[in-house]
């Protein structure tokens, strides 16, 4: 799964309602972003080379640790492969596991596409544990010879969720149910299990940790947090799907249906002839639908953009990770490339999202309840009378609503949980992951890169009754990616993963140094055999080129800091036969406090783009 491309990068967002805005700071929390410092030519130190290192045969650019925040990023799609994550159930709802890579057909706006690649993802709860450090030592001020003690292994955390609660859009009533099953969901976590509480607001947030007492805490201070749309003129009562109608859509009908129901809602308030009032209704629907447009709409705008920043949020933690949408749904006008972004974002980031819909188990009531005002379709003279009316609407509307969440959970091989007010059973299916999903990519022929929309359609081969999971689409990017920064998103991407890889020969070890109670020296070891690594001859050289990267995590696999150290390697053959035996060990160290660490080690070559990632824990009393 190591080619799979994962975008790391997070942004600060404001959270713009027409008040006061707030950042969220959480969902901008530090990121490993390797190549930020400026690159420059430094002299190998000792600790960086073998001491028999010929002069001249091995340069070292040294990238110091960066433990600030990220810059605002656009998301970049890599053009060279599209990524579809596929769940096939069978007829019982079980997940299907034993399908091969010849089972599946693929679509790209209707052509038949190869599957280049095709990975199937068993998920179980240990399958990102870490591995103990090895070898850890501690180095005893005064002593000619570091001390070995045992490994520890702090147990650090298998799986990350973020619930991202949609408080833009929730009801008082919904925040009630859905609370008290969030409450119920974090006092069953496991202890593998890393809990993050986050809102599209901005207003409620708890980081990723394993404290029920914080996540119970911000959940009391979960509630509606709407926009100052319900301030907007409801006469006649335009919601965001029917002004979408009425604006973007020109739906002749939808104008119709508002225009009757200004005539029948301002019987009371005019003493003008009903045709008269119509005469006039037409500049007025649409005045107020655009005025509903810009201010509810902006809701969905920002639910929309804190969804893309959770997903970059959650994409940085090192495991397993699954984001759940909570939320009654909301209408997305003109926001399907930003939400289909979202969904390249967390499929190259291997993110889940499932979604659950806050509104249970709901039903249309025609014309409203008795506490509304009845929208009957009015026959007004001189304006052509049309079938639709605001129960059809309502309809429409409820099933808009439900369509981004069920959209955003098949497109990644999540769940929807919806027409269901059990909402403790929706919490404990939303927080797992599906037990197996399959990972189709492929390479579209001659894709311009024109932002434009392409549809895709996954099929099976295998006769049966089956349930595919699959997105639907994707957008071509807005320009071409490099090779060079198709290389440095993929070690990124290979740092947040805990997969442990071993390509290329390169082993960890680690020492630590207590300066004081309260400080630490923790120094990093990774040794690479260069003798089995494969060269380029060239100019009497034995060429190569080597990224290493270094990277902390501490116990809720929040990143700490990161190094970057770029090898160049021009050996002469007599050095790599007689005097590289040993190999090159590189060394680099960080400032930390006592606690409990995730180290992780990921290498890659030029020549034939091997990668190996060594993870290692440790416990700095």
């Amino acid at each position: 799964m190591r080619n799979l491309l994962r975008d790391s990068r997070l942004r600060r967002i404001g959270l713009l309602h027409g008040r006061c805005v707030l950042l969220f700071v959480l969902l901008s929390c530090p990121t490993p972003d390797f190549h930020a410092a400026a690159q420059q030519q430094t002299p190998s130190p000792q600790t960086d080379s073998p001491s028999q290192e010929p002069s001249g045969e091995m340069a070292v650019k040294d990238e110091a640790a960066t433990t600030k925040m990220a810059e605002a990023a656009q998301f970049r799609v890599n053009v060279r492969l599209v990524l579809a994550r596929v769940v096939v159930r069978d007829s019982d709802g079980n997940a299907v596991g034993n399908l091969r890579k010849e089972d599946f057909e693929l679509f790209d706006n209707g052509k038949s596409q190869v599957i280049s690649n095709f990975d199937v993802e068993h998920l179980s709860s240990s399958q990102f544990q870490p591995a103990s450090v090895r070898g850890t030592t501690e180095v005893q001020p005064g002593s000619p010879k570091p001390a070995e003690r045992p490994a520890l292994d702090p147990a650090f955390p298998a799986r990350y969720v973020a619930y991202l609660f949609d408080d833009l859009h929730l009801t008082f009533e919904s925040v009630s149910r859905v609370r008290d099953a969030a409450e119920h969901r974090i006092d069953r976590m496991n202890p593998g299990e890393r809990i993050g509480i986050f809102s599209t607001s901005g207003l409620t947030v708890a980081d990723f940790t394993d404290d029920r007492a914080k996540l119970h805490e911000a959940l009391k201070r979960l509630g509606p947090r709407p926009s100052k749309g319900g301030e907007i003129n409801k006469c006649p009562d335009i919601n965001l799907y029917l002004a979408d109608l009425i604006i973007n859509k020109n739906d002749p009908e939808a104008q119709q249906t508002a225009v009757n129901e200004y005539v029948n809602c301002s019987a009371g308030m005019t003493t003008a002839a009903p045709a008269n009032v119509a005469m006039n209704a037409n500049s007025l629907v649409r005045g107020l639908a655009m005025q509903v447009l810009q201010v509810e709409g902006q809701d969905s705008r920002t639910a929309i953009a804190v969804l893309k920043d959770a997903v970059r949020r959650v994409s940085a933690m090192p495991g397993q990770r699954t984001l759940v949408l909570v939320s009654p749904g909301f209408v997305t006008p003109e926001l399907q490339y930003d939400y289909n972004e979202a969904i390249d974002r967390a499929l190259r980031a291997q993110v889940i999202i499932n979604s659950l819909d806050a509104r249970g188990l709901y039903v249309i009531i025609p014309f409203g309840d008795a506490s509304e005002r009845g929208k009957p379709d009015v026959d007004v003279a001189g304006q052509p009378f049309t079938p639709s009316s605001h129960a059809a609407l309502d309809m429409q509307k409820a099933s808009a609503e439900s369509e981004i969440m069920a959209t955003l959970a098949n497109a990644t091989g999540g769940i929807f949980f919806h027409n269901n007010n059990d909402m403790d059973e929706g919490f404990r299916r939303v927080g797992e992951a599906p037990e197996t999903y399959y990972l189709l990519g492929f390479t579209p022929a001659n894709l311009k890169p024109d932002g434009k929309y392409h549809s895709l359609r996954v099929a099976l081969k295998v006769h049966g009754k089956y349930d595919l999971q699959a997105r639907r689409g994707y957008y071509a990017p807005h320009h071409a990616m490099s090779d060079a920064e198709q290389d440095k998103r993929e070690i990124e991407d290979e740092v947040l993963s805990m997969e442990e890889l071993h390509d290329l020969p390169v082993a960890l070890h680690t020492q630590f140094f207590k300066a004081s109670d309260d400080s630490a020296k923790l120094t990093v070891l990774a040794r690479v055999d260069v003798k089995r690594l494969r060269y380029k001859q060239a100019d009497d050289r034995n060429q190569n080129d080597l990224t290493v990267v270094t990277a902390v995590f501490d116990r809720n696999g929040n990143f700490l800091q990161a190094n970057q150290k770029v090898v160049q390697m021009r050996w002469r053959s007599e050095t790599l036969q007689n005097k590289l035996a040993s190999g090159i060990t590189l060394t680099t160290h960080f400032d930390v406090k006592p606690g409990h660490y995730l180290v992780r080690v990921v290498a890659r070559d030029t020549e034939q783009k091997l990668m190996s990632a060594e993870n290692g824990t440790v416990e700095i009393p």
